[in-house]
């Protein structure tokens, strides 16, 4: 079924002037204008993995997780054409449904992305789109299952070689306790050690919150970054689930704080386009200082008209995000800290932050 969101009238001329505007990339303009709108196509996929190149930065291919079916998108794919508007801007490459599997790589085959929980059974967050997902992730709960979803993963990665993964990250919301999230950790980290790997792991939750844990994590699972799923610092208790909404934004700080002080590696995740700019400066400003690695900021998607109406007003537009990115480079630009383009697969950054270029063109 198609997404029937109301047309939005975006050229290219528009792009470039809100880009020189901004001063960021065109290319990035139009990869985060792409995230935001979708795309309008035949294909029957509701949301896709898509490949994706811009033609004035030929070079580089993008991985993007997009519906395809966006009717009122200024985005049309015709055969491998993507237009925006009248103006031929790029191509696909190729097309693969994002189903909610047990596990995929990044980063060329150095990084990892694990869903050993079932992800596809989280339904709690107003805004998620996995309930629109295939259910193809089973349940690993076991360190015997953990090593047979490793095993397979071998014969998906490039060089048919595990050793070289630097990162795993563990992306999962079905754990609603701390003690079985850290006890699933602890065998991850020994399912991973039995493969010779010793990646660093990666968590995305929200229910880790005690010293004991963050020492227990530091002594049998570290290397260990706690990736905190903040998500949004408004109307938490209408958004998300009740795991999530039960950590208060005041006390988001001092956690990442604990964790830190424990000696795990920290960062965050946000969605932009839920908050008004005002609270989402003032919140990535009190987190930034406690955080050793670049937050996850994703561009948010309306999959339909009831996720459309949870955008704070103004969000629905392109300038928005622009000056979202903005303001977020002018918080934690002087931490040193710079996003990876593999992390996210819709980030507000693809070939330069706050004027450093990221990626050659």
């Amino acid at each position: 079924m198609a997404i029937a969101t109301p047309n939005t009238k975006l050229e290219i001329d528009e792009v470039v002037r809100l880009a020189a505007r901004y001063e960021v990339p065109v290319e990035d303009a139009v990869l985060i204008a792409l995230n935001l709108y979708g795309i309008s196509s035949d294909h029957c996929q509701h949301r896709a993995r898509v490949s994706v190149t811009i033609a004035s930065a030929s070079k580089v291919s993008w991985k993007v997780i997009v519906p395809l079916n966006a009717v009122g998108s200024p985005f049309r794919l015709g055969d491998h054409d993507l237009h925006l508007g009248q103006d031929c801007i790029g191509t696909v490459q190729r097309i693969d449904a994002d189903e909610a599997v047990g596990g995929y790589f990044r980063d060329g085959g150095r990084a990892a992305t694990l869903n050993p929980n079932a992800r596809s059974r989280c339904v709690g967050c107003a805004f998620c789109p996995n309930t629109l997902e295939a259910a193809a992730d089973p349940r690993f709960s076991e360190e015997r299952e953990l090593a047979e979803l490793l095993a397979a993963m071998v014969e998906q990665h490039p060089r048919r070689n595990l050793s070289e993964l630097r990162e795993v990250t563990v992306s999962t919301g079905c754990f609603e306790r701390e003690d079985a999230a850290v006890a699933h950790l602890v065998g991850l980290r020994t399912a991973l050690g039995l493969q010779g790997i010793g990646a660093r792991i990666g968590f995305l939750t929200s229910v880790i919150q005690s010293d004991t844990a963050f020492a227990d994590l530091a002594a049998r699972v570290a290397p260990f970054v706690l990736r905190l799923t903040a998500e949004c610092f408004t109307r938490r208790d209408l958004l998300l689930k009740t795991s999530k909404a039960r950590l208060r934004r005041a006390d988001m700080p001092d956690l990442l704080r604990r964790a830190r002080q424990a000696g795990l590696g920290t960062s965050f995740t946000y969605i932009v386009g839920l908050d008004p700019l005002t609270e989402l400066r003032s919140g990535v400003a009190a987190l930034g200082g406690h955080v050793t690695e670049f937050p996850n900021f994703q561009v948010y998607q309306a999959h339909n008209s009831i996720m459309a109406g949870l955008r704070t007003p103004g969000a629905e537009q392109l300038e928005f995000y622009l000056q979202a990115r903005a303001s977020i480079e002018q918080i934690l630009g002087g931490l040193g800290l710079r996003p990876q383009a593999w992390e996210c697969y819709r980030p507000l950054w693809y070939f330069s932050f706050a004027g450093e270029r990221l990626v050659g063109v």
